[in-house]
């Protein structure tokens, strides 16, 4: 399945927000698989943050003038606050950008496979808890969508509930983003 989410993204054209008003971010929506199945991680933030209080997340967050690229910003946002390292994100993607209503962001989703079992370091200012869920329970998850205009823009808006969870905002629409393309792509392993 590895090879066909990398060819799948690949062969697509991403759509890119060309808003100078955004702030630049990135996040990676990390995938490994654990006895036999594939897996998503995700974050809750903490409630104290300025953005997003509590709310799940891919790990990633606002570009700093030093990263080279949006890239760089997943890769060391994730290093930050799950402690995953660079050298053990095997990128496979991107998927389109995706922008925050409330806090004006322009985000740039990388999708990543990482090793499992791994040794996370949660960064406790930015991170309450790190846990994943199966791709098959997402895959079946009770979906909403709703519409609204932003920037002037009709979209739609989704919100997941799965495992007692609701995954809502631009974790969402990058979620569901990703699960579409997965649908398009066949195979039962993220390894292969």
């Amino acid at each position: 399945m590895k090879e066909k989410i990398r060819q799948a993204l690949a062969a697509r054209s991403k759509l890119v927000i060309a808003d100078s008003s955004l702030t630049d971010s990135a996040v990676l929506l990390p995938i490994f698989e654990k006895d036999g199945q594939c897996r998503i991680l995700f974050t809750k933030r903490t409630s104290h943050l300025s953005h997003h209080q509590g709310q799940i997340s891919f790990p990633g967050g606002g570009r700093h003038e030093s990263d080279k690229s949006s890239l760089e910003t997943a890769l060391r946002e994730s290093r930050e606050e799950i402690g995953l390292k660079d050298k053990d994100v095997e990128v496979l993607g991107e998927l389109d950008d995706a922008a925050t209503a409330t806090s004006h962001y322009r985000i740039t989703p990388f999708v990543g496979l990482i090793p499992y079992p791994y040794e996370f370091k949660k960064d406790d200012f930015e991170v309450e808890e790190i846990f994943d869920l199966p791709l098959e329970d997402l895959m079946k998850a009770d979906k909403k969508e709703e519409d609204m205009v932003f920037m002037g823009v009709p979209i739609h808006v989704y919100t997941f509930e799965v495992g007692g969870r609701v995954i809502w905002g631009a974790t969402a629409w990058i979620l569901n983003q990703f699960l579409d393309i997965l649908r398009s792509v066949s195979g039962a392993r993220c390894n292969n």
